[in-house]
């Protein structure tokens, strides 16, 4: 790529983000499949659910181990692995099914398809802030977006598919068309050239680099990044905002129901109606980080989203129920796009593809622990008050964490010798 770069050029590279996101995204529409597995297999509910809990713990793990290969080998031949993966594993998903080998199921949707949502989730984002250093949260919050709303798309796809065609050719269909965007998006990806900067942003840049990566001015290592005890605090602070949220989430019909006295068909709508909250809170609060900052933005998470959990039991208009529900799934979704502009504002971009899938393993093991700990708080409880009230307690310990991590940023910087 020539050393000029065209100012639309960054603008295709996020669109092709967002078809990478909006492909892997469909993962959160799983649920569209559990009745259609339990028939195909013979299995039971909790046989199908573990196929979407290997999917997102083979995505943290994936994320984690292979950043590194995003790093040496380039956005373009990771975006091209991630699509062979997740297409792939679709594919499997479909051959299994046609054939009734549940172990297959297992490998060919958890296993590799989660290698390909590991991929495909961590390079556009790394690649994107790259690009975008003027905007870092207004990047990654259209790739993440694309992400949020790709379950609105898939969802009733999906359910047409299986009517029309069958469960085993819904799989081999979207594996398929899957495939074909995400390696079409892959070669669209490209890092920008060393020390390019958007026009007019040059000076600008420069203090941003002296200010906030006073230890080197392309930023800290994964190793170095990883050791901090920052890291590890916004590792905590995105744990357990991701588990309050997915445990929400995995209980958002019955709540609203016993809660607010929704009927069913209400609550579904309402659940459907989240994913779309989901998605407007990814590309909203990013873009709004840009303007208070990514740790006023985590702060207000806490606050917002504290004061809702505790309220929530409380709701029982229907009406005020879901516009306060509808506000905690913006904000679960936000933490997710804001996270990869707050990394890159701490520990600059030399390996944020590394860094980043280090801290997505927190959504790993939120996404075991979440709907386990509402189940089972429920269990004790009764109702769904004891894990909302855990919950406000939760962010509660939240907000001293992103003190914590202001408290690390500023010894950080003293202990360089920079200025705050």
């Amino acid at each position: 790529m020539s050393s000029f770069i065209p100012s639309r050029t960054r603008w295709l590279v996020a669109a092709a983000a967002v078809g990478i996101h909006g492909s892997i995204g469909a993962v959160y529409a799983y649920s569209v499949y559990t009745k259609p597995v339990m028939e195909a297999l013979g299995w039971r509910y909790e046989q199908v659910t573990l196929a979407f809990s290997l999917a997102i713990g083979c995505l943290g793990l994936s994320a984690a181990f292979l950043g590194r290969f995003t790093e040496q080998w380039g956005p373009r031949k990771s975006g091209m692995l991630a699509a062979l993966c997740y297409g792939g594993g679709l594919l499997t998903a479909g051959l299994a099914i046609a054939l009734r080998m549940p172990m297959l199921f297992y490998f060919g949707y958890g296993v590799l398809g989660g290698l390909g949502l590991g991929l495909g989730y961590i390079t556009p984002v790394a690649t994107l802030v790259k690009w975008f250093p003027d905007r870092r949260g207004l990047a990654t919050g259209l790739a993440i977006m694309g992400f949020g709303f790709g379950a609105l798309l898939a969802g009733p796809l999906a359910v047409r598919l299986i009517a029309a065609v069958g469960l085993a050719n819904t799989f081999f269909i979207l594996g398929g068309g899957y495939f074909i965007v995400m390696m079409f998006s892959a070669r669209t990806l490209a890092a920008p050239p060393s020390g390019w900067r958007p026009a007019g942003w040059i000076e600008k840049a420069k203090d941003e680099s002296a200010d906030k990566h006073p230890t080197n001015g392309k930023g800290l290592s994964a190793h170095q990044a990883a050791t901090t005890p920052r890291f590890g605090l916004l590792w905590l602070l995105f744990f357990i905002q991701v588990t309050c949220g997915i445990a929400v989430i995995s209980a958002a019909s019955p709540m609203a129901q016993e809660i607010a006295g929704l009927s069913a068909t209400r609550a579904a709508a309402m659940v459907g109606l989240m994913g779309l909250f989901n998605g407007l809170g990814r590309i909203g609060w990013s873009s709004f980080s840009d303007v208070i900052g990514r740790p006023a933005t985590f702060v207000t998470f806490c606050v917002v989203q504290g004061l809702a959990f505790f309220a929530l039991p409380t709701i029982t208009h229907p009406l005020a129920f879901q516009a306060t529900l509808f506000l905690i799934i913006s904000c679960y979704g936000g933490g997710f796009a804001t996270m990869p502009a707050y990394l890159s504002d701490l520990f600059g971009t030399r390996q944020l593809a590394i860094i980043y899938g280090y801290m997505l393993t927190a959504w790993s093991a939120a996404g075991v622990i979440g709907p386990m700990l509402t189940a089972t708080v429920r269990a004790h409880t009764g109702g769904f008050e004891g894990t909302l009230r855990y919950g406000a307690i939760g962010f509660a310990i939240a907000l001293v964490l992103t003190m914590l991590i202001r408290w690390d940023e500023k010894r950080a910087r003293r202990a360089h010798g920079t200025r705050h």
